[in-house]
């Protein structure tokens, strides 16, 4: 472990869990950022990633324990859990990617599903009683509603939202039936980077839109696309609500810190409650970077919703989490200062 990793107190922090804390995925982008939280505020942590979409570089920068480990071995993860004897544990590792989840069901069945499945069951064998898992807006689906709350329907459209639905259905069953505690934390879009600089977005390939709009700023892409505009929004494309991954981080120790004092069960969405529109994001994008970023604009993408947009209130009322980044400026300032610095990504 690095030696001048920062240092930080439980006491400085109320809604700071007890570890040591197990984060499955914590070398990837919302994971890694998590972990720093845990670090800063002291929390003994243990990063499983099997480095297939997450990066090395992340951990090493982090300076924290980890350990190359498929969730699908379940061998392996008996040896960690009986090493490590974590209190509890964070679940970031999944397949993310909804087009892919279209061509692949199969993976994503198989590395989101039934690993989760694995994970649980060691869990459970090492009366680890506590999970907080990293579920999504896209199990709501096409919304009925917008904002959309917490009682919205759940009818995901994709394999990938089916996935992560399934995933929280495992969960709350094993609550239910062997003691355990859960918090499922449905997020909108994640954004931005930390603002040391040295942590942020790198996913291969790219999909997310800040990161792409930002290729444009840097010179590695001609333009960026915009799929629609003819949706029926003030400007005709698709608005989404951005939120702050070190507030995705934040909220995820408000609700293992919950679990730890009682809370049975916590369902919550993460989000601003801000939307704004492909088009409004450019703008702003050229406003932080000073680059002019052209565009052009294609046809629809099939699935995609014309709002999506937090409107749930559980994670205030019960974790009393509110965005401290969440102006959409303050993220993509966050994020342009990671991709100037990182042009390659962790690659460079």
């Amino acid at each position: 472990m690095s030696a001048d990793r920062p240092q930080g107190t439980r006491a400085d922090h109320p809604d700071t869990p007890s570890g040591p804390v197990l984060v499955a995925g914590g070398a990837g982008y919302i994971g890694s950022h998590t972990v720093r939280l845990l670090m800063e505020r002291g929390v003994e942590t243990v990063v499983l990633d099997n480095l297939s979409t997450g990066h090395l570089a992340a951990v090493e920068r982090l300076g924290v324990r980890w350990e190359k480990v498929d969730l699908g071995d379940a061998a392996a993860l008996a040896e960690v859990f009986a090493r490590h004897r974590p209190k509890a544990v964070i679940h970031f590792a999944a397949k993310c990617y909804v087009g892919e989840s279209v061509d692949q069901p199969a993976k994503y069945y198989r590395e989101n599903v039934s690993y989760t499945l694995e994970l649980l069951d060691a869990m459970r064998n090492a009366e680890c009683r506590d999970i907080v898992f990293s579920s999504t807006c896209a199990t709501y689906g096409e919304p009925q509603k917008v904002p959309i709350t917490e009682d919205h329907r759940q009818v995901p459209i994709n394999p990938y939202g089916r996935t992560k639905l399934h995933m929280e259905h495992m969960i709350a069953d094993y609550a239910h039936a062997y003691g355990m505690r859960y918090a499922a934390l449905r997020y909108f879009n994640a954004a931005g980077a930390s603002p040391k600089g040295d942590l942020g977005e790198d996913h291969r390939p790219e999909t997310h839109l800040i990161p792409l709009v930002l290729q444009v700023a840097l010179g590695q892409r001609e333009s960026i696309r915009v799929f629609g505009d003819d949706y029926p929004t003030p400007d005709g494309t698709c608005i989404r609500d951005y939120i702050h991954v070190n507030d995705l981080g934040d909220a995820h120790l408000r609700a293992l810190a919950a679990l730890q004092h009682g809370a049975p069960r916590i369902v919550a969405n993460l989000g601003t409650g801000m939307g704004y529109s492909v088009l409004e994001l450019i703008e702003a994008a050229r406003r932080a970077t000073g680059h002019r970023i052209p565009h052009v604009v294609g046809e629809r993408r099939p699935g995609d919703p014309a709002q999506l947009v937090s409107g749930g209130t559980q994670a205030r009322d019960t974790l009393g989490w509110v965005p401290k980044r969440a102006e959409l400026e303050t993220i993509l300032e966050d994020a342009w200062r990671f991709h100037r610095a990182h042009p390659k990504g962790y690659g460079g």
